[in-house]
């Protein structure tokens, strides 16, 4: 008869070491949650530095290197950094010298980490930045050395793009391909369609609701936008997002004519997805939708984006054309249902390994 060993046994040796041996700690496991970035302040070359790494990324930007590198270097990293240090100063938080990005994530790690070590100790959290700090590689290293010989890779995206979730692989890729002994590695799927995420995206729309003292005539689901060149070459982020968007509007309730997906932070001249919101922000009054609620369900956690571009820039856009009201549901965070989802995705994706 054969004998099956059992799925928990420990083959490694126990033995002492051959004299020299580089020292080795094995036996955890690492989820690492990565988002975005944030420059480390909002001065001038700070600025510069995060957007020369974010705007340098073949990723996000797949204009032809030799017309790109020109542009960049000459003019827009001239330009920009001193305005949208400003913006980044707007919403900055003070009291941590940090932006509200990195408050959030690091939260929304601490939380996690509570939650899963107490079911099974041998899993450490940690958190990362693609663009800025805490880099990606350098976090890799620090659950290597922890003794995390598996690593679940868990970017903060519920919609996949390739200028989001696949630029965070390839950097943490690019640390894996230095290093001699390599941990095995997951990558978390996106979540766009999870009941999990749609039933707390409406819970949040509901108690958003609950406190305003209007009733929206729209409720806008605002995604960041991408040029329409990439879904054409065959991103899925433009389908997942609309997928998301149509839960939303089914879990809550609502007829097609009072719900509608629009897409922000249109940079340069191509051609964007749309509609785009802040055009949308001008003509909705004058089609008599004076009352707005909006809401942006692919940011896990608020930042430049959100709290400046659609509360701070959209709104203005919207009262002044003639608009009458205006909310903005703040993101998952780390509130309870935020939390709830992250849990949820990374809980699945180490099924096999605790």
């Amino acid at each position: 008869m054969t004998v099956m060993p059992r799925p928990d046994a420990d083959f490694r040796a126990v033995g002492p070491l051959p004299e020299a041996h580089p020292p080795v700690r094995t036996g955890k496991i690492g989820v690492l949650l990565l988002n975005l970035g944030t420059p480390d302040a909002t001065d001038y070359w700070s600025m510069r530095r995060y957007l020369k790494e974010f705007l340098s990324d073949r990723r996000v930007i797949e204009t032809p290197r030799w017309l790109w590198w020109p542009i960049l270097n000459l003019i827009i990293l001239s330009v920009r950094p001193g305005p949208k240090g400003k913006d980044y100063d707007i919403i900055w938080n003070k009291e941590a010298n940090e932006g509200p990005l990195k408050t959030i994530t690091r939260s929304q790690a601490e939380k996690l980490a509570a939650s899963l070590t107490a079911k099974d100790p041998r899993i450490v959290v940690d958190w990362a930045m693609r663009y800025g700090n805490p880099s990606t590689p350098s976090r890799i290293r620090a659950l290597q050395e922890q003794g995390c010989d598996r690593i679940l890779l868990a970017p903060l995206y519920p919609q996949s793009c390739a200028a989001t979730t696949a630029t965070a692989c390839d950097k943490a890729f690019e640390q894996l391909m230095t290093m001699r002994w390599q941990p095995a590695v997951r990558v978390a799927a996106p979540w766009h369609d999870d009941p999990v995420y749609i039933d707390a995206l409406a819970k949040t729309v509901r108690a958003k609701m609950a406190t305003l003292d209007f009733e929206p005539d729209m409720i806008i689901s605002s995604f960041h936008g991408v040029p329409m060149e990439y879904l054409l070459k065959g991103d899925p982020y433009h389908c997942q997002c609309q997928k998301t968007g149509r839960l939303l509007r089914e879990a809550l309730g609502l007829s097609k004519d009072r719900f509608m997906v629009c897409f922000q932070s249109r940079f340069g001249p191509a051609e964007w997805l749309k509609p785009y919101l802040i055009d949308t922000m001008g003509e909705l009054p004058k089609r008599g939708v004076k009352k707005v609620l909006v809401i942006a369900p692919g940011f896990s956690a608020d930042c430049l984006e959100t709290l400046e571009e659609i509360e701070g820039e959209n709104k203005e856009h919207f009262m002044h054309h003639g608009g009458e009201q205006f909310a903005y549901v703040p993101c998952l965070n780390d509130s309870d249902e935020g939390m709830d989802v992250i849990r949820a995705v990374v809980e699945r994706e180490l099924q096999g390994w605790i």
